[in-house]
């Protein structure tokens, strides 16, 4: 073989190399703060599945924060193929601007929400100040640790269970204003988003309680190691969905919509329903939840509709500038 002909060779070797390289399917799922533990075995699972039902691999990126300040940044350009929020509210946001679906709670099975969750207390180890229930958090000894409701789905669902313990125990909307008004009162520092206010408590040792999802408790002892908190059941609380759409924008662009899909369809698998029941978050999946009842113990849930409407409608009354939040919540005071 001439020295042209093997520099020919090893150049063709060399691109269809490089065409397979660059054959790896390649995605982006933008989600909230304390889902991270959960999408990095998810994503495993799925490779697996991806690589055996498909013969391809799969590179899987992952981008996290105040699950609001997520869904500005992907409509601000930055290129998720998917999205996996926990609050309907960011994917309705990216619904209005055209980025995801105008329909997209209807692409996938329960509303577009393979998991939920719901909110309680976590308190130091021992449980030093006694709480038990909402109404500890008003007490004028106890300070309070929460997600900004402006900048995290955390936040949201955290002002909204408590304005809803009101109404749960008998009390009208303008008891419970009043209620969250005092509570808040108590919240020295607002987190940014849900691992944000978990650092707050735990490596600043601000606040005796933190209000987050039912998942952060199991996150909290992995990273942060067993018996730092004890997890506080109240009498009620909120069912918190974890909403998930393709980013339609993206897909257009890059042609990923089919692995998108494929991507969010695999949450509903046995397998990934098992994995979310073990980072704590609710699977839809009966069998799998009865499955692991010790885990998921009995509450009084009541959902965002019973007493807002809806999240985008519970957005306009309380969230939005000028809205309730701003009138009780004076930053320093």
């Amino acid at each position: 073989m001439t020295s042209l002909k093997l520099k020919t060779l090893l150049a063709t070797l060399a691109l269809a190399a490089s065409g397979v390289a660059s054959a790896q399917d390649q995605l982006l799922n933008v989600s909230y703060d304390v889902a991270r533990e959960f999408y990095k075995d998810y994503n495993q699972a799925f490779a697996a599945h991806y690589k055996k039902t498909t013969g391809k691999d799969i590179k899987i990126d992952q981008s996290h924060g105040g699950s609001s300040a997520q869904a500005r940044a992907v409509n601000d350009g930055l290129a998720a193929d998917v999205v996996t929020f926990n609050t309907t509210t960011d994917v309705d946001f990216l619904a209005a601007n055209g980025v995801v679906a105008k329909d997209w709670a209807k692409k996938f099975p329960n509303d577009a929400s393979p998991t939920t969750s719901t909110m309680l207390f976590l308190v130091r180890n021992g449980n030093p100040k006694n709480i038990k229930d909402w109404k500890d958090l008003t007490r004028p000894d106890v300070k309070v640790v929460v997600v900004n409701p402006k900048t995290g789905g955390n936040g949201r669902y955290a002002y909204l269970a408590a304005w809803g313990s009101v109404r749960e125990a008998g009390g009208t909307d303008a008891q419970a204003q009043e209620f969250v008004k005092q509570l808040y009162k108590n919240v020295p520092v607002l987190g940014k988003g849900g691992r944000d206010a978990t650092s707050i408590f735990l490596q600043r040792n601000i606040g005796d309680v933190l209000i987050t999802f039912e998942s952060e408790v199991i996150s909290v002892d992995r990273e942060f190691g067993q018996g730092k908190v004890d997890a506080v059941y109240p009498s009620s609380s909120i069912v918190a969905e974890n909403p998930v759409a393709v980013v339609e924008r993206t897909a257009a662009k890059k042609g990923s919509g089919q692995l998108a899909k494929a991507y969010l369809d695999y949450l509903y698998s046995d397998e990934a329903q098992e994995i979310a029941a073990k980072h704590a978050l609710r699977p839809r999946s009966e069998a799998v939840l009865k499955k692991h009842a010790a885990v998921f113990k009995p509450l009084k849930q009541f959902t965002v509709g019973k007493y807002f409407g809806s999240l985008t409608e519970a957005q306009k009354v309380h969230f939005n500038d000028g809205g309730k939040f701003d009138e009780i919540y004076t930053p320093g005071k």
